[in-house]
């Protein structure tokens, strides 16, 4: 009996898993923004306490995505074995855990701002499949376990239900091959992405906008230091999106509404037509921890977002822009941080090339001096000028601070923690950042002796990080050497060691290492 339990769960893993890499497949051709799957993890992120969110991106960093969608394939799985065993056991019993959890599904797809009446054919289909895959193996399940206690034999029976069992695999890896080749194309978004040809920045005259160029000088030849300019595949990804919006460019784009004295809204190609500007700009996730590397600096081709409020006028009394994007994630900007001045931008090229799809193609908010949460919208569709006594965004409602000024900060890069050196001369670099005030020095110290001054690079503005280093006379012994940063106006990094949790991490970056 145990065996057949067995072979009872395993059809109901083959045929859940039919169905869901089914209705994943259905998804990629006709929803390929929302499948089942993906709805699922959507709706678990948008429910979970912060705590369990802070708790993932501290652990898994910008692998929480996957860990989270390898929790949800498990639960799919147990689920799975559970329903093959109870519909062996009882007919309907499995099928009907089946039907509820493709309910819910189709609950989760409904919760998505971009679904649609199409969205709901991928779970429909996948509970489908995965009933009728099912019924027909437990039937050829139970006609085998009936041949054999009948005292007939029970060789055909038997054959039948390991052909059945066989022949559900093969579809199961064919589907699933079929649906990871269409998912890696994504062809449509893939193909109008490399069809967008960037125009070159509007002529900015001479001397050269801070943060234009890169001068002389702003490169330290240091071995192990992080690049000044993060290379794009490297740049970190934080969002909520656990599968990237496919956004076509010839249908995208963005409204301007709210306390405004004329509603505007801008698409794609009059984007490109306007005269754009190139700026380096850091940006910083608010789970960074003290040293982490969920911090990065790109070279960012948009248009000046205060320019387009200009178009709109904004009415008075208004202190904050909601952004929304397409796949409903908010966030509130403070008014002035998009109108100041600053080069906050409606980006459209990242590092000399259109937007990469996952941090935001084919349009992204950058926002200078403001961690991400409150500011780097991905896949934007909508700017909302409010107040924040009347609106509040996706993660002031979990918790988080409403405002989010990045903190000054600094890391050390080298020495790597455990690293073993060479007694003597001894180089200590990193990067530290003072958004959107600048960089004034960086200090260095070993063993919590006195700070001493470290050579700082040519900064590039003040809204990028810059590099230092420092040569220290070290002997040997197990040493730890720690960094801190002052700004412009003379603010130094807090020493005060506090959690990422509302508002930004602070602390001293410390690392721990041998001298030999």
């Amino acid at each position: 009996m145990s065996r057949r339990r067995t072979w009872a769960a395993l059809s109901g893993a083959l045929a859940v898993g039919i169905g869901v890499i089914g209705g994943e497949l259905a998804a990629a051709a006709l929803s390929p923004s929302v499948t089942p799957v993906s709805a699922v993890g959507s709706a678990v992120i948008d429910v979970v306490p912060p705590g369990v969110k802070d708790w993932a991106i501290a652990w898994f960093g910008t692998a929480d995505k996957a860990v989270l969608l390898g929790g949800i394939a498990v639960l799919i799985a147990v689920l799975a074995l559970a329903a093959g065993v109870l519909e062996y056991r009882r007919s309907f019993a499995g099928r009907a855990v089946v039907a509820g959890f493709g309910a819910l599904g189709a609950l989760a797809v409904a919760s998505r701002p971009q679904s649609s009446l199409v969205s709901y054919a991928a779970p429909v289909l996948a509970v489908a499949v995965a009933v009728l895959v099912l019924d027909a193996l437990v039937r050829a399940l139970r006609a085998w376990a009936r041949a054999s206690e009948g005292g007939t034999t029970a060789t055909p029976a038997r054959r039948r239900f390991l052909q059945g069992v066989s022949g559900a695999a093969v579809v199961a890896a064919a589907t699933g091959a079929a649906a990871t080749g269409v998912r890696s194309s994504q062809s449509t978004v893939a193909r109008r992405r490399s069809a967008v040809r960037l125009p070159a920045p509007a002529p900015t005259g001479f001397p050269a906008p801070e943060g234009s160029v890169i001068p002389a000088g702003a490169e330290l030849d240091v071995e192990g230091i992080t690049d000044l300019v993060t290379p794009s595949d490297d740049f970190y990804r934080i969002d909520t999106a656990l599968v990237v919006p496919v956004v076509d460019p010839a249908r995208w784009s963005l409204k301007v509404s709210g306390l405004v004295d004329r509603e505007v809204e801008i698409g794609f190609d009059e984007l490109l037509a306007l005269p754009l500007v190139e700026r380096h700009i850091t940006l910083a996730c608010v789970s960074n921890p003290v040293g982490g590397d969920l911090t990065g600096t790109a070279r960012w081709l948009g248009w000046p977002v205060r320019e387009l409020l200009a178009r709109a006028g904004v009415r008075p009394g208004a202190d904050m822009v909601l952004s929304r994007s397409v796949d409903g994630f908010t966030a509130g900007t403070p008014l002035e941080a998009l109108t100041d001045g600053r080069d906050s931008l409606l980006a459209v090229g990242m590092n000399g090339e259109p937007l990469p799809v996952e941090h935001g193609f084919p349009v992204r908010l950058v926002v200078p001096g403001l961690y991400g949460f409150v500011s780097a919208t991905k896949w934007v569709s909508e700017l909302k000028v409010t107040r924040f006594a009347d609106d509040r965004a996706y993660w002031s409602t979990r918790g988080w601070s409403e405002r989010g000024p990045v903190k000054t900060s600094s890391r050390v890069d080298v020495p790597r923690p455990g690293a073993r050196v060479a007694a003597g001369d001894v180089v200590v670099g990193g990067v530290a950042w003072a958004q959107h005030t600048g960089v004034e020095a960086v200090e260095v110290r070993v063993d919590g002796g006195p700070w001493q001054r470290a050579q700082l690079a040519t900064p590039v503005s003040v809204d990028t990080w810059c590099q230092y280093r420092a040569t220290l006379r070290l002997e040997a012994g197990t040493r730890t050497v720690q960094s801190r940063a002052v700004d412009r106006a003379g603010g130094v990094q807090s020493e005060a060691s506090v959690a990422p949790a509302p508002d930004g991490s602070e602390g001293l970056h410390t690392v721990t290492f041998t001298v030999t």
